[in-house]
């Protein structure tokens, strides 16, 4: 009998050393938004850079990070979509918008370093996402929402099996005039809305080569249009993602994977004080690739072995014009870019002793960092001496099983990521504040541990409590420097220690499930006596998340969610406050006939102000109360 699952190979036992926290489908379908930040937001501690979603942000500000590591737009968190790196090669932000999530089979995510395949990167943890299969899926799926202002959510799906495999085909667009992220106050008549029109694809496909091995391929393409604040202040972003995964499941298990990037965005800035374009970032085409291929020997019943190599190369170079304000003609010209590379080399090792399992991972690096430049026609061209160098990662950790459903665990690690491109080498202004680029920042570091507590005494019960410290040592910040003028630097570090806890009830049929961060997060500036000891921009102290759902049989579900987010400041010097917010969604899924459902989705439904940027009182908002109505189809097989 063969069985194709389209899965990666299984997670280790050993994975529950760690704090980790798994989100089902239907919880990942069933955010207010419909958007996949949205969901992830469940975990506690989970963040972009700034408050706003993937439809009123700057696609660049999507950097994802988890436990208060921030304090800038690039990510600090890996994020995986069936074992490939999802960062943009150029920017390191997230592809939101591309990842939908009715196309998750589940989400896991790993809070702390990690130093398995692609670690280098998870200096703030990883975000795994595996795509759902034909056993997930009806043969044909589909969603049309509109919400209170007009705008559109449309998603097909459709899952056929081929033989002893399956494909599944999928598209979603988005499209809508947005809500105000200016205050009625601060409108002037160049305001607009947060216009969004994004639309993604995916194709995959799964087949069985022998009863124990399977090919797996997917591609992605999509294509993301937005207007931040001003008319005529429009961002681009897309993409076109292929990979390929050869996933063996016998006594040697092994899974080899590669894959390629192609990447874009454009942005056109507009002056706050004239409404004339100032910036047009025209084009950043960027490309990634590499793979990674791992063997699971067989080593005994009580000890599993992984060993593994992976490798990433990201490239690209941005091209944009600077207008003058006075004449509206070009001012200047300029360009920039490099190439990266990363090979890692890594061995994980798990051994069960009766109520006890070890696990440790030991991973080393050969980085470089080359080909970069900055060329302005207003001065001469810059070009910077390659460098690269060794570095080791490590981890270990413990689970104890107690008896009752009580564990205990514990764990250290260390971790490494490489500076951007975008850090490297590209300036950028948000008026009035110009950032300068630093072509000779180092790598982050990480230093960790944590410990915690889980209880599951059935499958009815999930409580757990997780204290952490966790530094990323030459941390890489936007440190103020002058009068509206910040350079990226690395800092001695950013620190974090805190609690997390987390909860998950079953009743028949009622659910709660509840996650909590409280979080000191420090920065460690010595040659910066103004910046040191200071909370990290973009870092709030606290953030959580509780939903309570009622699911009865036959397709109903009622969830409210509530998320609370602690003050936060705009800046690195803690000049501009981002005030506390508790926002409330609901979502309905009420089920009319066979297949057929109506959904209702309520987003902030008390519409408190959710202030995303705060720079001298210049703000802007995050999502208004919007409420969605529409119908899910589901045509079984």
């Amino acid at each position: 009998m063969i069985v194709v699952t389209g899965r990666p190979l299984a997670v280790p036992e050993s994975a529950a050393a760690y704090d980790q926290v798994a989100i089902d489908a239907e919880r990942l379908r069933s955010s207010a938004s419909g958007r996949i930040e949205d969901a992830l937001s469940a975990v506690a501690g989970f963040q972009q850079f700034r408050r706003s979603d993937s439809r009123s942000s700057n696609p660049t500000a999507q950097g994802v990070t988890l436990r208060a590591l921030g304090g800038n737009a690039s990510s600090r968190t890996l994020v995986l979509l069936d074992g490939v790196p999802m960062a943009d090669p150029f920017f390191g932000h997230v592809p939101l918008s591309a990842l939908a999530p009715e196309r998750l089979a589940q989400a896991r995510v790993t809070r702390g370093g990690g130093a398995g395949a692609f670690g280098a990167g998870a200096v703030a943890g990883t975000i795994e996402l595996d795509s759902a299969g034909a056993d997930d899926l009806a043969l044909l799926e589909g969603e049309a929402l509109v919400d209170d202002r007009g705008e559109t959510a449309l998603s097909a799906m459709l899952a056929p099996r081929l033989g002893s495999g399956f494909v599944v085909a999928s598209a979603r667009w988005d499209h809508g005039q947005g809500f105000w992220t200016t205050p009625k106050s601060q409108r002037v008549p160049a305001s607009a809305r947060a216009r969004y029109d994004s639309w993604s694809a995916s194709l995959r496909g799964v087949a069985p080569l022998t009863s124990e091995t399977e090919l797996q391929a997917r591609i992605l393409a999509f294509d993301d249009h937005r207007t931040l604040r001003f008319a005529g202040a429009d961002s681009t972003s897309s993409g076109q993602d292929a990979s390929l995964r050869l996933v063996g499941r016998g006594a040697w298990g092994f899974e080899l994977l590669g894959y390629v990037q192609a990447r874009d965005y454009s942005n056109v800035v507009i002056s706050a004080t004239n409404f004339r374009k100032t910036l047009d970032q025209r084009a950043t085409p960027s490309t990634g690739w590499g793979g990674k291929a791992e063997l699971r020997p067989p080593v005994g019943r009580t000890l599993a072995l992984r060993l593994g190599s992976d490798w990433r190369v990201a490239s690209g170079t941005m091209y944009e014009d600077a207008y003058s304000t006075a004449t509206g003609l070009v001012s200047a010209r300029r360009s920039a870019g490099g190439r990266n590379a990363d090979l890692g080399l890594y061995a994980e090792s798990d051994w069960r002793l009766g109520r006890i399992t070890l696990t440790g991972g030991a991973r080393i690096d050969r980085w470089s960092i080359g080909d970069g430049f900055f060329r302005d026609t207003t001065r001469p061209d810059s070009f910077f001496a390659g460098r690269n160098g060794w570095a080791e990662s490590l981890r270990g950790g413990a689970l104890l099983a107690i008896g009752g459903g009580l564990t205990l665990r514990g764990s250290v690690y260390s971790g490494l990521r490489q500076p951007t491109l975008n850090e490297l080498y590209r300036p950028f202004t948000v008026f009035p504040v110009t950032t300068r680029a630093n072509a000779l920042l180092g790598n982050e570091r990480l230093v960790g541990f944590e410990g915690g507590i889980d209880y599951a005494p059935s499958t009815a019960v999930r409580l757990s409590v997780t204290a952490f410290d966790n530094r990323v040592r030459h941390a890489i910040a936007n440190v103020t420097i002058g009068t509206n003028l910040r350079e990226r630097r690395n800092v001695d570090a950013v620190r974090a220690r805190g609690l997390e806890l987390g909860a998950g009830l079953r009743l028949r049929t009622v659910s709660f499930d509840g996650s909590l961060a409280l979080t000191d997060a420090r920065v460690e500036a010595a040659a910066s006596p103004a910046l040191d000891g200071k909370r990290p921009a973009q870092t709030p102290k606290l953030a959580a998340s509780a939903t309570l759902a009622w699911a009865p049989r036959g397709g109903w579900r009622i969830a409210a969610t509530v998320k609370p987010v602690g003050a936060q400041f705009e800046d690195d010097l803690q000049t501009d406050v981002l005030p506390a917010v508790t926002t409330l969604d609901a979502f309905v899924q009420v089920p009319l006939r066979s297949g057929v459902s109506l959904i209702l989705r309520g987003e902030n439904l008390t519409d408190r102000q959710i202030v995303t940027r705060n720079q001298g009182g210049s703000i802007d908002l995050g999502v208004s109360r919007t409420l969605w109505a529409g119908l899910r189809v589901a045509l079984p097989r």
